[in-house]
């Protein structure tokens, strides 16, 4: 498998959602990010997961819930890559399609249309 730290992974998605352009983070409301090693047993090849109700889904009953919650996780990305014969490199573009594939169903964009934009 390809190696690398819990700590470099969160790094690395630190580093996507610093490229994230800025007048879009300004828009995300209550969520939070987090790193898990592997995703739930009954979907092994997860790659992100996004836990929440989408900005556009919230209304005014929405008040003092818990954060949405975007979890990327190591295991399966770091396999994935490997599949594919990638590097570190490969990883690094990986969490970034994660990332931006995740705060895609913040912001209410569904799985078909991630995928006509090639974030699927």
């Amino acid at each position: 498998m390809l190696e690398m730290t819990r700590e470099e992974f969160e790094e690395l998605v630190a580093e996507a959602l610093d490229r994230i352009p800025p007048e879009l983070t300004r828009l995300m409301d209550n969520v939070a990010v987090f790193v898990e090693d592997e995703p739930p047993a009954e979907d092994p090849e997860l790659l992100g997961l996004y836990e929440g109700t989408p900005l556009t889904e919230r209304g005014e009953w929405y008040a003092g819930v818990l954060p949405d919650r975007i979890t990327v996780y190591r295991g399966p990305t770091l396999r994935m890559c490997e599949r594919e014969g990638g590097d570190r490199q490969t990883v690094v573009e990986e969490v970034e399609i994660t990332v931006v594939h995740e705060i895609a169903h913040h912001f209410g964009i569904d799985d078909e249309r991630l995928h006509d934009l090639g974030y699927a």
